[in-house]
């Protein structure tokens, strides 16, 4: 493998790809799974919830691609594994809340719009009153899609935030580096959270600070450098162009690009780098407008070092998810064992683990390797092989 493929090199070059699991994404069998497949294909950091089964989860991931890495034929031996983010937020985030209603007040000739509309299949009715029927709470991610289209409103919102201390005795001791949610106008807000960070810092090889654009959105941000400096590693602005949304269209990476251009021309200390929106279109636009670095130097204040991708990056495997939970349905493991596998429970063992389907896996990875490689082509001698070495 190639210097291409390491973390920080990959910044300085432009070519940092970022897959998000989800800041409220708690389906431990999908990060895990999802991790494996993008570690696999090339990814530089996984971005996952703060949360100690999430992070085991996705650790599990990174040490299953570590362990394939040799004999799998898309990658060389990992050299450095992606570095592994955790999301925090000082304050009200749509990243960091779940939706939440009671089916039994849903009118019986309700047409079910949430059900139909929610990216995450995390809204389901039973077909028997002794089944679950509403939000299963580890796959919701917060997006916000089935408010409005509820024809009673009944559907509501539980947020929550990143406590200081949690972070301390659950959080920052062992991951590779943090990324705080905030908004215009919160400093006060982000220096609590802040301090609590501070003791860790030495460990940490990224700080990321993610902000949507707002009124006065540059000089919060020059505010937010100026309490964080000195740093020991390089920062990552991200600039969240248009929230959870990349799976919904073409259109949608555009405010990601328009608000990457509007931070770049600031031209704040540290590193530039698209989420909100983002999707296949994403790197072509920014070819387009000269924003993305096309050979071997160093990026230019003027580009940006990478994008996060979230939505578009876990919906483009979703259906070798759905086919893999298919699978460990039909399975002869023991059905009290397969539901806590379905429900999240990634101690049980059973074909949902993705490199158990090796057919599977090479389609997930191939489809990864889709999105990774817009941002960092392989070279000859890293491009698919079709047989599947076991």
């Amino acid at each position: 493998m190639t210097d291409l493929h390491r973390p920080l090199h990959s910044l300085k070059q432009g070519s940092w790809f970022k897959l998000i699991c989800g800041a409220s994404f708690q389906h431990l069998p999908a990060v895990r799974n999802l991790t494996l497949a993008y570690t696999l294909a090339g990814a530089d950091c996984i971005d996952v919830a703060a949360d100690p089964a999430v992070i085991a989860a996705a650790r599990e991931g990174l040490a299953m691609a570590e362990a394939l890495a040799t004999v799998f034929p898309y990658r060389r031996r990992l050299e450095e594994l992606p570095y592994l983010m955790v999301s925090l937020n000082d304050g009200e985030d749509p990243h960091f809340r779940k939706a939440a209603f009671d089916a039994t007040q849903c009118p019986a000739d309700c047409l079910r719009p949430c059900e139909a509309i929610c990216p995450a299949q995390a809204i389901v009715f039973a077909q028997s009153a002794q089944k679950f029927s509403g939000v299963l709470e580890h796959q919701c991610y917060g997006c916000g899609r089935c408010l409005p289209v509820c024809p009673v409103q009944q559907i509501s919102t539980r947020s929550y935030v990143s406590s200081p201390t949690a972070i301390a005795s659950l959080v920052l001791q062992g991951v590779d580096a943090v990324e705080i949610h905030t908004q215009v106008g919160r400093i006060d807000d982000f220096t609590r959270l802040w301090n609590a960070i501070v003791p860790y810092l030495s460990t940490l090889k990224v700080v990321a600070i993610s902000c949507p654009d707002g009124e006065d959105l540059i000089s919060y941000l020059r505010a937010l450098y100026r309490l964080i400096t000195p740093l020991p590693c390089p920062v990552i602005w991200q600039t969240d162009g248009r929230p959870m949304s990349g799976d919904i269209g073409d259109g949608a990476t555009r405010a990601a690009v328009k608000l990457g251009q509007k931070v770049l021309a600031a031209n704040l200390p540290g590193y530039v780098q698209l989420a909100g929106g983002t999707n296949s279109h994403t790197v072509s636009k920014l070819r387009a407008l000269g924003l993305l670095n096309q050979g071997e130097a160093p990026i230019s204040p003027q580009q940006v070092a990478g994008v996060a991708y979230g939505s578009y990056a876990r919906g483009l495997l979703s259906p070798i998810l759905k086919e893999l939970e298919q699978r460990a349905m039909n399975c002869s493991a023991p059905a009290s064992q397969l539901k806590e596998v379905l429900e999240g429970d990634i101690t049980a063992r059973s074909p949902i683990y993705l490199e158990s389907v090796p057919d599977l896996l090479q389609q997930a990875v191939i489809l990864a390797s889709s999105l990774v490689c817009q941002l960092k082509p392989l070279s000859n001698s890293m491009k698919p092989n079709p047989v599947f070495v076991d």
